[in-house]
């Protein structure tokens, strides 16, 4: 596993020659977008002079493996086709309010809310009832606002809406676990107001 640091400093030689006026950049208009080993290459038409210049450059030259099962081309513009990148899925929608014009829809992926699920029930788990309340919530927080920093960009209201749903879930029963006693909400309060009240964040 090649730390992102490394993969930036080698691959930057991809960038380079990607970008050369004999480059994929120059005469296919193509887009390089790459985070450490991972990229995204954006064109109108994708062909086998492209693709052959990436797989050129990228085994031939520099000595490196494709993940060939992680390799595909992906027409966005195709009814049900979406992209996943960082943690974000891109895909065309239509807006029913515009008489169903289309529009590009950028959001968490599927795959990134399965691990904020996991990562908030590993917070809030049985292991988790010596920790007190109030730091609980301070961790939790802490961990809700980066995680919404992130997906802060394009439509994620959703995904933040199922978000806090979960960790009341979450913590409702981390709160159930805590005492022998059943444990209730509060006389006259909500589920929702009731962790307000304890300072929890809601995205």
């Amino acid at each position: 596993m090649i730390s992102p640091l490394l993969a930036n400093i080698y691959l930057h030689w991809f960038d380079k020659v990607f970008h050369y006026p004999s480059g994929p950049a120059t005469w296919a208009k193509a887009r390089l977008v790459r985070y450490a080993d991972d990229f995204v290459v954006m064109a109108r038409y994708q062909g086998q002079e492209l693709t052959g210049f990436i797989e050129a450059k990228l085994e031939g030259w520099m000595g490196l493996k494709i993940n060939r099962e992680k390799t595909k081309i992906v027409n966005l513009r195709t009814a049900g086709t979406r992209l996943d990148f960082l943690g974000y899925t891109f895909r065309r929608a239509k807006n029913w309010r515009s008489g169903n014009q289309e529009y590009w829809r950028v959001e968490p992926s599927a795959k990134a809310l399965n691990r904020e699920r996991e990562k908030l029930r590993q917070m809030t788990g049985r292991g988790k009832g010596n920790i007190p309340l109030p730091v609980l919530v301070e961790n939790l927080n802490r961990h809700l606002i980066g995680w919404a920093n992130y997906f802060s960009y394009g439509h994620s209201k959703t995904a933040f809406r199922r978000m806090n749903w979960y960790v009341q879930i979450r913590m409702y029963y981390h709160l159930r676990g805590r005492s022998q006693r059943p444990y209730r909400v509060p006389e006259g309060k909500t589920l929702y107001g009731h962790l307000k009240k304890m300072g929890l964040v809601y995205l």
